[in-house]
This record gives C-alpha cells, sequence and structure tokens, in this order.
C-alpha cells in the first residue's frame, strides 16, 4: 500500500481514513497482518499515539483485531461485517440464521426484478459451483457458492439489503467453507430450483427454496 504523509488537521481522522480504504479496497485483506506500527508511523508521518488512536478506532468498529505479542490483523472489511462477525463469533448458526433473514428477500425481490444479463450470470455461476461440486475442488466450490448467493441478493436491485449483504460478506463465505464438507448437513444442495423459480419470476417460490435450503443447514449445524 502507497500511504501519504497526512495534514496536521484531524490527523486521527485522516489516518483512520487511509487504514479503512487500505482494508475496504483489500490492500490489506482479511485474516492478514497488517504493517507493524514503526512503518505505519513511518509512511504517515504522524506519532504513534495518532497511530495508536486510529487502529485502537478500528478495532473497535471490528474492523481490526490486536493480538498482544502477534500484531494488529484485519477482521472484517466494513462496521457492518464487523458489527456481524462480533455478534455471531464462531456460531454458524446464527451465522446461517442472518443469512436467512436476508437472502430469502432476496431471492424474493431477485425472481421480480433479475435482468436477463443478470439470469445469465447466475446461471453460468451455479453451473461452475455445481462443476466445481462434482471435481471436489473445495476452493473453488466456496468462492462460486459465495457468489452466487451474492448476485441472487443484487438482483433484487434493494440497494439497502445489497449493502447489508456485502456487509457479511465474509461471514458467508466463512459459512459456506464450514458447510461444504460437513457431515451433518447433506454432500451437495441442489441450488437449480431456486434457480428456477427466479427465472421464472415466481418470487415466492424462490423465496420458499431459500429458506428450504437455508433451513437444512440451520437444523444440520445444530447437531454438530
Amino acid at each position: 500500500m502507497s500511504l501519504t504523509s497526512t495534514r496536521r488537521t484531524g490527523l486521527v481522522d485522516q489516518v483512520i481514513d487511509q487504514l479503512r480504504e487500505a482494508i475496504a479496497n483489500g490492500e490489506w485483506p482479511v485474516g492478514e497482518r497488517i504493517p507493524p506500527e514503526p512503518e505505519l508511523v513511518a509512511a504517515l508521518g504522524v506519532g504513534r499515539n495518532t497511530v495508536r488512536e486510529a487502529v485502537r478506532a478500528l478495532s473497535h468498529a471490528g474492523l481490526l483485531e490486536v493480538r498482544q505479542g502477534d500484531g494488529t490483523f484485519v477482521r472484517a472489511t466494513s462496521e457492518i461485517s464487523g458489527a456481524v462477525r462480533r455478534l455471531c463469533g464462531s456460531e454458524l448458526r446464527e451465522v446461517l440464521q442472518v443469512r436467512r433473514a436476508l437472502e430469502v428477500e432476496g431471492a424474493r425481490l431477485a425472481a421480480l426484478h433479475r435482468t436477463e444479463d443478470e439470469l445469465a450470470e447466475l446461471t453460468e455461476t451455479l453451473s461452475h459451483r455445481d462443476h466445481a461440486w462434482g471435481e471436489r475442488t473445495w476452493d473453488a466450490v466456496v468462492d462460486t457458492d459465495t457468489r452466487f448467493h451474492q448476485l441472487v441478493v443484487r438482483c433484487s436491485h434493494n440497494n439497502l439489503l445489497i449493502a447489508l449483504h456485502e456487509g457479511v460478506t465474509e461471514a458467508v463465505r466463512a459459512s459456506v467453507l464450514a458447510t461444504v464438507d460437513n457431515p451433518a448437513v447433506p454432500s451437495f444442495i441442489d441450488h437449480g430450483p431456486m434457480l428456477a423459480a427466479i427465472r421464472a419470476g415466481d418470487g415466492d417460490r424462490a423465496a420458499r427454496e431459500t429458506a428450504q435450503f437455508l433451513d437444512i443447514l440451520i437444523t444440520g449445524t445444530s447437531r454438530t
């Protein structure tokens, strides 16, 4: 990341903005350690206390996690995501319940508002996901399954719903990863019926199909 020296007014806010931007645009990926304090001080041209205050603020917001003796790590890409991760922690079942609240309505609206181009993208993404599952290439399964659910919500054309779902991207991806090879849940969940309902413009059926597969996952994880 190319950090720039800050102006002498509102230093903490400026540092917070620069650190948040590095996180949001992926220059500092989730799970990775950010540069150590001396590097940040030198790059930003501010004092240690300013950097520490900015890091503390982003830690409280849930974007960063300070691990004593190990450094500071990126925890989430936005305040919304950070808040959800604090609420859910490692409880997969709670993450799935949050997904259900967002994705059922997302699928219903997607069936009503998706465009032909969006439908084509959904179809292609699901095809890649199913192929990856057949090949048992789990990284590709997680990537394409997560993207499919994101695309469904984007097809809702409800900007607030899209923003909320994007805010929990890490939680969605983590739940996909946790359920892909979980013996307590079905080895394969067919999203074809959901896509068919979206293609047909049947919002109620799309919502039911989405609720059904998430309920299966929630029930399965409650047994583990």
